[in-house]
C-alpha cells in the first residue's frame, strides 16, 4: 500500500483483503480453522507461514489481520497483534517480555487493573517493579538499573490527565537498554504518535475510541515485527488472548471514522472544559489544552490537542458528586470512555475503587472527582446539561 496516504485514507483502506467475490466491505471470516490442499501443504504451513496463510484463529485470521495491518499503519509501527481486551494487551505486552529477575519501572498513575498486573502478577513470578511519579524525570533516572528490562506508563493518566514526556523517558530507558511500553488509550492514535517520540511498544484498549460505539471488548499491541512475532505472538497464541474475527470486523468499521470522531470530541472537550473552568462549585478543572494545566506546553508539543477527556472536582465530595451525576440528562453514567455518547464516571467508587486511600490521595482521586468522556453530542447541549446538574449538586 502507498506510504503517502494521509490518516483518513489509511483508516479506510489500509490492509484491505478481498475474496474472489470482490466484496466492497471487509469480510468477516468466522472460522476457527483453515483447509489445506494436501498433507504436504499442511506440514509446510506449520513450518513457516507465508503471505496470507493461516492455521488457526487463535494464531491469526484474515479479518483480524486486516485490522492489525490497519492499526500498525496508523500507529507507524511495523506490525501489531490484536487481543481479546485492552487488559489482555497490557498483560501480553509485559508478561511476554519479562522473566524472573527482570526489573520494570512504571509510573504510579495507572488504571487499577494495570496496577494489579504490575504489583500482584509480575511480582509473583519474580519480576521487580519500581513505581515513580511519571512527570518527574529525576525519579525515572534514579529508578533505572542494569536489570531494567522495560518501562511502562500511560501517556495520559486515568483519571487525572497527567502527561508523561514520552521522548524524555524513552531517552532515559534506552540508555540502559530498556524497552518503552506505552499505554496510549487516553491520547488516542490520532493525537499521539508515540513511536515517533521513542516508544517501542504501544498498547491500546480498542474498546475505547477505536470502536467508539461501546459494542465490543478488544485490545491491540503495536511494535516492531521482531517484538510482535517473536516475543508477543508466541505468548498470546499459546495463552489464548487473541481477538475474535467478529470483534476485528467491528474495530475495522470503527476505524473508518476514528479521525473524524476524535477531533470532533476533542474540540467539544475543550469547549466543555473552558465553560466549566472558574465555576465556583468546582475546586479544579483538568484538561491538557487549558493553559491552566501544569503540562499544557508538553500536551501541545506531544499531542497538539488536549484529547477527549475532562476531569473536574465538585466541592462537597462524594455526596455532591452523586447528586450531580444523578441529575445528568444527556450524559450517561458508565465506566467506559471514548464513546460517541458522553459518559460521566466517579473513579473513587468505580474504576479506582479498590485502590487504598493513600494511593487515591497520591493520585488526586478525590471523593468529588468526576471523569468526563466527551462524545459527539453538541457541545452547547453538553455544557447546559453539566450546568443544570451542578445546580442540583
Amino acid at each position: 500500500m502507498s506510504k503517502d496516504w494521509k490518516t483518513r485514507t489509511t483508516l479506510v483502506h489500509e490492509g484491505s483483503r478481498r475474496s474472489q467475490y470482490g466484496e466492497m466491505a471487509e469480510a468477516i471470516f468466522l472460522t476457527q480453522g483453515f483447509v489445506y490442499p494436501t498433507a504436504e501443504a499442511a506440514e509446510a504451513r506449520f513450518v513457516k507461514l507465508e503471505g496470507d496463510e493461516f492455521i488457526y484463529a487463535r494464531y491469526g485470521n484474515p479479518t483480524t489481520r486486516m485490522f492489525e495491518e490497519r492499526i500498525a499503519a496508523l500507529e507507524g509501527t511495523e506490525d501489531a497483534f490484536a487481543t481479546a481486551s485492552g487488559m489482555a494487551a497490557v498483560n501480553g505486552a509485559l508478561a511476554s517480555l519479562l522473566r524472573a529477575g527482570d526489573h520494570v519501572v512504571s509510573s504510579k498513575a495507572l488504571f487499577g487493573s494495570c496496577l494489579y498486573i504490575l504489583e500482584e502478577i509480575l511480582t509473583r513470578y519474580g519480576v521487580e517493579v519500581t513505581f515513580v511519579d511519571g512527570a518527574d524525570l529525576d525519579q525515572w533516572r534514579a529508578a533505572m538499573r542494569p536489570t531494567t528490562k522495560a518501562v511502562f506508563f500511560e501517556s495520559m493518566s486515568n483519571p487525572t490527565l497527567e502527561l508523561v514526556d514520552i521522548r524524555a523517558v524513552a531517552d532515559i530507558a534506552h540508555a540502559v537498554g530498556a524497552l518503552v511500553i506505552v499505554d496510549n488509550v487516553f491520547s488516542t492514535p490520532i493525537f499521539s504518535r508515540a513511536v515517533d517520540l521513542g516508544a517501542d511498544v504501544i498498547v491500546y484498549s480498542t474498546t475505547k475510541h477505536i470502536d467508539g460505539q461501546g459494542r465490543a471488548l478488544g485490545g491491540v499491541v503495536c511494535g516492531t515485527q521482531e517484538y510482535i512475532r517473536k516475543v508477543l505472538e508466541p505468548y498470546m497464541k499459546h495463552t489464548g488472548g487473541s481477538m475474535s474475527p467478529f470483534t476485528s470486523w467491528i474495530m475495522l468499521n470503527g476505524m473508518a471514522t476514528l479521525d473524524l470522531r476524535c477531533r470532533a470530541m476533542a474540540d467539544s472537550a475543550l469547549q466543555v472544559a473552558a465553560a466549566l473552568e472558574g465555576d465556583a462549585r468546582l475546586s479544579r478543572v483538568i484538561h491538557p489544552a487549558l493553559t491552566s494545566h501544569p503540562q499544557y506546553d508538553l500536551a501541545m508539543a506531544q499531542m497538539g490537542s488536549g484529547g477527549t477527556m475532562v476531569a473536574f472536582d465538585i466541592k462537597g465530595g462524594k455526596e455532591a458528586a452523586f447528586r450531580f451525576m444523578n441529575a445528568l440528562e444527556i450524559i450517561k453514567i458508565s465506566n467506559n470512555l471514548g464513546d460517541a455518547k458522553s459518559i460521566a464516571t466517579h473513579p473513587a467508587t468505580t474504576t479506582h475503587q479498590r485502590l487504598p486511600q493513600d494511593q487515591k490521595d497520591a493520585l488526586g482521586i478525590t471523593p468529588g472527582l468526576i471523569r468526563l468522556s466527551v462524545g459527539l453530542e453538541d457541545a452547547g447541549d453538553l455544557i447546559a446539561d453539566l450546568k443544570r446538574a451542578l445546580d442540583a449538586a
